[in-house]
């Protein structure tokens, strides 16, 4: 923030006139601080009261006790002294035991020797111009090749087999945090959801309201890429069986920390209301803070996060879409958080990483980030009709859907049990990269008899200077052909630069594709992937290859440093070779 200054300089010949008063000395501003307490000796809780049964009903299949001391309320005797000694306190928070509030240097003064008060620490406040931006257009007819994304973004986490097994959601209650829900009270794409109540509760934490229906539509189509539906009754997303929590927590196009206020307050009041999953289609990165502090241990939001975790919600987020920005290209936070599950977004033509979608990892090494991917590219319900989107704003509600249907399925997981059952249920498991993740979810994981393990279809073999990767006679065999064993056409896979896609929450409306689009499959291509990693498990290289050859790959031995290792990923088996 920049501080302008102006001195003001009285020159008088003699002395200043009599009777003329002194200026007055101007107020010093008033700005953000977190207010930390010590104890909440003496408070009393009453589970039963406070929370709902839905919320009581989520601890007890989880084995978590009826309450922690995160659960009991602020004192109020301290709460009293700091709403005196302020100027305003703008968020009470249970879990942190603190508040923010907004003082004055001298207030601070005060504040710091309040008993009771732990610590006050500057909230750095921006105020930011908003960023450019065109409304939204309505949503205009669908083409064939809208409507072929449509069915493709749901049936490329297995749609087919989570409607035959009955799973859709039922039972789960999600809460979406999200800029706005402008018109999803009488889009048709959520009828159904009007028709039986699901929407069972709305707040908007910036102005203190239950009407979230304004604002922005970006949440309106997070909510139908869980629970929309086309005209047709296409299925947008996978969870429309759901209920629903929805929570306004972003002013659009304005980063400010109040968002993070409004974020932490939206998942306590989830927590109280019984939310089983939060999807938060939401990140803060630059111009907040910098890439090496995406740890899931410095925002406020992560820590929430990773405590609403604790209590038994799963928190699914969007990686974003920084991955094509050179100032920053990781994830955002909260999806830094370690028991956050980040998707990343994948181009629906080709199943690869979106250039747009943030990479991992978050600082720490080898931990991985995105956890999972979805499309990027959705159709989505808006405002006047429907829209073809991107960002991984969407590819996030795709994969919550899928979490409510597992957890319908499997209720006695608790939310990390689940995390981790996600990330096997995935198509590139056990090879992950910091672009895909551990790939795509997929729903035959939960819902068909154990599958045998995938067929050996490749072998690492070590050669005189080289690390060569032999696809196997029997693995060879691709619809219409059979692959040589050397030809000249392995390739790593590249894909045209797309226009850059804004922030995550701020995604825009991107033009219709071409009509050829309809005749994209629902299954990825046989793609083959490998790494090189090193001995603290961190990737170095990873590549995605067309596969054209059987000799698909040769890694040079002098890359293989003791301790290193090459894993491969091809048709569903995955092997890997230590260097001695």
């Amino acid at each position: 923030m920049r501080f302008c200054i102006t001195f003001l300089v009285l020159f008088a010949a003699g002395s200043l006139l009599a009777g003329t008063a002194a200026p007055a000395t101007p107020t010093p501003p008033a700005s953000r601080y977190w207010v930390t307490f010590r104890d909440k000796a003496g408070q009393q809780f009453r589970p039963g009261t406070y929370f709902s049964p839905a919320a009581q009903a989520r601890r007890r299949r989880q084995h978590l006790p009826a309450a922690d001391s995160t659960d009991f309320p602020v004192r109020p005797d301290y709460l009293a002294r700091v709403r005196a000694a302020t100027a305003t306190v703008t968020l009470v928070s249970r879990w942190f035991n603190a508040v923010a509030c907004r003082a004055t240097p001298s207030q601070v003064a005060r504040l710091r020797q309040l008993p009771g008060v732990r610590s006050v620490t500057a909230w750095p406040e921006e105020v930011l111009v908003p960023a450019a931006h065109a409304p939204a257009a309505a949503g205009g007819p669908l083409t064939a090749a809208d409507r072929s994304l449509a069915r493709r973004q749901t049936a490329s986490l297995g749609a087919p087999d989570f409607r035959q097994a009955r799973l859709n959601g039922r039972g789960l209650r999600i809460a979406i945090f999200d800029v706005g829900f402008t018109g999803a009270d009488r889009h048709p794409a959520f009828a159904h959801l009007r028709r039986r109540g699901a929407i069972v509760a709305t707040y908007d934490f910036l102005r203190r309201t239950p009407a979230v229906y304004q604002g922005g539509s970006h949440g309106t189509e997070v909510l139908s890429c869980i629970a929309g539906r086309l005209p047709d009754s296409t299925r947008l997303g996978l969870g429309e069986g759901a209920e629903f929590l929805l929570a306004r927590t972003e002013q659009m196009h304005r980063e400010k920390y109040a968002e993070e206020e409004a974020w932490l307050a939206a998942a306590e009041w989830a927590d109280r209301n019984g939310a089983d999953i939060i999807n938060s289609s939401l990140g803060y990165t630059t111009r907040r803070y910098f890439p090496e502090q995406m740890n899931g241990r410095t925002s406020l939001v992560a820590r929430a996060a990773e405590l609403a975790v604790r209590k038994g919600m799963l928190v699914v987020n969007a990686a974003g879409n920084d991955g094509d920005d050179p100032q920053w290209r990781t994830v955002g936070t909260p999806a830094d958080g370690d028991s956050v599950l980040a998707v990343g977004g994948i181009d629906p033509d080709t199943y690869l990483h979106l250039d747009f979608s943030s990479y991992g990892p978050a600082p720490g090494g080898q931990r991985l980030k995105p956890n999972v991917a979805a499309f990027g590219v959705v159709i989505a319900a808006a405002p006047g009709g429907y829209v073809r989107t991107e960002g991984t704003s969407f590819a996030s509600p795709l994969v919550a859907g899928f979490a409510a249907c597992v957890w319908q399925q499997q209720r006695h997981l608790t939310a990390m049990q689940l995390f981790a059952r996600l990330q096997e249920s995935a198509s590139l498991h056990p090879y992950f990269d910091y672009a895909h993740g551990y790939g795509l979810p997929r729903a035959a994981f939960f819902t068909r008899p154990t599958p045998a393990e995938a067929p050996v279809s490749f072998d690492i073999v070590r050669q005189d200077s080289v690390l060569a990767v032999i696809i196997r006679e029997e693995a060879a065999r691709i619809p219409a052909r059979t692959l040589p064993l050397f030809a000249d056409s392995v390739r790593a896979v590249t894909q045209p630069a797309d226009p850059a896609v804004a922030a995550v929450g701020q995604e825009q409306p991107h033009p219709a594709a071409p009509a050829s689009a309809e005749l994209v499959p629902a299954t990825p291509p046989a793609y083959l992937y490998w790494q090189l990693i090193n001995q603290a498990g961190q990737l170095l290289r990873y590549e995605v290859l067309d596969v054209q050859q059987r000799a698909v790959l040769r890694v040079p031995l002098h890359l293989l440093r003791p301790g290193y290792a090459v894993r491969v990923h091809y048709r569903g088996y995955t092997k890997s070779y230590l260097a001695p």
